[in-house]
């Protein structure tokens, strides 16, 4: 009667050696993000065919909003490089309080959506250098958009901005190009102006 056979693999053996044949300490690689090199800040004119008017990055694309159905004045200042967008939705007042108290209150829900995900959401009041009165909310999480203004004179204008990546990167890694493009969309609301062009075509 014969013996039952042994198995036997050679690849244990293998990796076997491979360790032993290594030297030098191991440690693994530590995960990395890719570096974003970001070019110095400048800034270009909107067209005068708006109702308002700021400067705007030369390093992004102005785009009809996708929604320019909605609002005819609403555009989209597009960054392919980082694959962001900042939505600026615009909308006349009309001299209408029951309007306005519409547009704020869209505003703060539109805002207030994304405490599902957001651990920290920070708002503040500021004036602008050309007198402006503006909100700025700063959120904080795995959220959507983690920028968003606006700003209204209470009787003709109202704008809101709020900025999209549309990637997958988590917000941790995208924090240096959100930090870069927050300075333009501070730098949008510290050069805004209502024009009245609406208005004057009107006339």
């Amino acid at each position: 009667m014969s013996k039952p056979q042994v198995g036997f693999s050679v690849w244990p053996w293998i990796i076997l050696f491979f360790i032993i044949g290594c030297k030098g300490d191991f440690s693994p690689k530590p995960k990395g993000f890719n570096r974003i090199i970001f070019p110095e800040h400048g800034y270009q004119a909107l067209p005068d065919t708006f109702p308002y008017f700021f400067e705007y990055s030369k390093h992004a694309q102005l785009l009809p909003d996708t929604a320019g159905l909605i609002g005819k004045h609403w555009v989209e200042v597009h960054y392919p490089e980082y694959k962001a967008t900042i939505h600026i939705t615009y909308k006349p007042v009309n001299r209408n309080d029951e309007l306005l108290k519409e547009y704020l209150k869209d505003a703060y829900v539109l805002t207030a959506k994304h405490q599902i995900k957001a651990y920290g959401i920070d708002e503040i009041i500021t004036i602008t250098p050309k007198g402006k009165t503006a909100v700025l909310a700063e959120l904080e999480g795995e959220v959507p958009s983690q920028f968003q203004f606006f700003t209204t004179d209470s009787t003709h204008h109202f704008l809101r901005g709020a900025l999209y990546f549309f990637t997958q990167v988590q917000n941790d890694s995208l924090a240096p190009a959100i930090e870069y493009i927050k300075k333009d969309m501070v730098h949008m609301l510290n050069t805004l102006e209502w024009t009245d062009a609406e208005k004057t075509r009107k006339n």
